[in-house]
């Protein structure tokens, strides 16, 4: 895959954020792009952004059936994407209580993990490489892992028990800090087990690092809802006062740099944008956490994500 040519990708989270910064980068270089929009409206608002060169595909990543119906379409095509990237992402860190997908399955990991999944089976004829979007605080040893309670999916006792459970873990109350973590580490073991099934396929997850922009859009929309001060006093000190962030721009042009350098090496490789110090960030392979390279626990987690996504969907239609 090289610059050179035109490519064709097909992103999820791409309607503001790293993804639509990225977008702009790709079609500017004459990629034709597929974004993957909740409604049609998010759509519209996108094809403004991006000028209208872009095609949309409806998706509500919070309702499984949507996305099958979004998979049997962009299959109608035929043509392959050179790119498949999976990197929507939902937090609402500060809410007490568990939101539910149109499944019935806790809101974080139905977004960020199970529909991702659903989307890398689905077209996996018709995807040559793979890039998804994790977190460094995946790594309970990390300087945002080791805030609040540390990612972990035990013995996976909530995805077993399925719709209603909490937590993945099926131990834990409910914390939806702990929540995203986790699905993090999904996204990580989810990346590890496509690369096992596929290791012809380049499959490269990456973390962007802290990104907080300015506006009240992106990855923190939802918390800012449950403690707007205390979100904008987070976002003023951290990116402003100790510059550990790193700009939605320069996220973007990360995410670019994968799809230009990596993915035509049929490989599975974790890449994280780590802080050095106040305004300084390093972007290189990095090792994941323990966890996120047991690779029983990754063909564990997809079995059950594969039994659950096939039984969410039986009850739908």
């Amino acid at each position: 895959m090289t610059t050179a040519e035109q490519r064709r990708v097909l992103i999820t989270g791409a309607s503001s954020g790293i993804g639509l910064e990225a977008a702009k980068i790709l079609l500017a270089r004459g990629d034709a792009l597929t974004v993957v929009c909740r409604n049609a409206e998010r759509a519209e608002r996108t094809r403004t952004a991006l000028s209208g060169s872009v095609d949309t595909c409806i998706a509500d990543l919070a309702d499984l059936a949507s996305v099958a119906k979004a998979i049997e379409e962009l299959r109608c095509d035929g043509t392959p994407f050179d790119a498949l990237v999976l990197n929507a992402g939902l937090q609402y860190a500060g809410h007490d209580s568990p939101r539910w997908s149109a499944q019935g399955i806790e809101l974080t990991f139905a977004v960020n993990h199970l529909a991702h999944q659903l989307l890398a089976e689905g077209l996996k004829e018709h995807t040559r490489a793979l890039v998804i979007t994790s977190s460094e605080v995946h790594n309970p040893t990390t300087g945002g892992g080791r805030v609040g309670k540390p990612a972990g999916l035990g013995m996976l006792k909530g995805l077993r028990q399925g719709p209603g459970a909490p937590m993945v873990d099926g131990e834990s109350s409910f914390d939806a800090d702990k929540a995203y973590k986790d699905s993090k580490l999904c996204n990580l073991l989810m990346a590890l087990q496509i690369h096992r099934q596929r290791p012809e396929l380049p499959v490269v997850a990456w973390s962007p690092g802290l990104v907080i922009p300015r506006t009240s859009e992106g990855f923190f929309r939802n918390s800012r809802q449950a403690n707007p001060l205390g979100q904008a006093l987070f976002g003023f000190v951290a990116r402003d006062v100790l510059r550990l962030t790193e700009s939605v721009e320069r996220a973007g042009a990360l995410l670019v740099q994968l799809i230009d350098e990596q993915l035509h090496q049929p490989r599975f490789s974790y890449w994280s944008n780590g802080l050095l110090g106040p305004g300084r960030h390093r972007f290189s392979p990095t090792q994941p956490s323990e966890e996120a390279t047991d690779s029983t626990k990754a063909t564990t987690l997809w079995a059950l994500s594969s039994d659950l996504i096939a039984a969410s969907l039986a009850t739908s239609n």
